[in-house]
């Protein structure tokens, strides 16, 4: 079966002066397939976002290796909107770049920011600024700018974290329905039992392996 993601024997040293080397990852192994959606869970200081970094390529492992799209998509719990863009031109940020032209071209994601919005029900606030925003919305712009570019691999940190249940249960319930009869597969790190609910498969990051 094709792997959408894998690691072999991933592992993350943080050494700091004077002081004993951390280690946060000792050994990941594991694989996610087309459409498939996993949760990895642990306790905080695990390493879960640290694990989200390297399987995202935003941080290098120590040693080990992945392999992984080249069209991921991503998630925070901060949001990470770009305050002086729009709702629009936050959604259409990721179609910028000369990769993402060639891959999605700007018309057609200059499309699919706009029908992403509307799903998510942001249809009329796309010329806001995300100041203008309750932190739902702005959520809610994060999840459709992930989305835009139709990544294989959408990687997600606490994407309820920063919310009220209600509005939590909301975005998971989008984030569900817009991954829905598609082949894109979600990783997610998530301290919430309903979050990890929605997943096929739910990991534990624990002494540095997943189990």
């Amino acid at each position: 079966m094709v792997v959408v993601l894998g690691t072999i024997d991933l592992k993350k040293t943080f050494k700091i002066p004077g002081q004993k080397p951390i280690e946060v990852l000792k050994g990941v192994n594991f694989s996610v397939f087309p459409g498939e959606k996993v949760a990895i869970v642990g306790r905080s200081g695990a390493g879960k976002s640290t694990l989200l970094n390297i399987l995202g390529g935003l941080e290098k492992p120590t040693s080990g290796s992945v392999t992984r799209p080249k069209n991921i998509g991503f998630v925070f719990q901060q949001y990470h909107l770009m305050p002086e863009l729009t709702v629009y031109e936050n959604v259409l940020l990721p179609t910028m770049s000369a990769k993402m032209r060639a891959l999605v071209g700007g018309a057609a994601g200059a499309r699919r920011a706009r029908e992403l919005l509307e799903q998510v029900g942001l249809g009329d606030r796309m010329h806001h600024l995300p100041s203008e925003l309750s932190g739902g919305e702005q959520q809610r712009v994060a999840l459709a700018r992930a989305l835009v570019t139709d990544p294989e691999l959408v990687l997600a940190d606490e994407p309820t974290g920063n919310l009220d249940a209600m509005t939590g249960s909301e975005i998971l319930r989008m984030l569900a329905d817009l991954s829905a009869g598609t082949s894109v597969s979600l990783v997610m790190v998530t301290h919430s039992p309903e979050a990890a609910a929605i997943c096929d498969r739910v990991l534990t990051l624990e002494g540095g392996v997943l189990r």
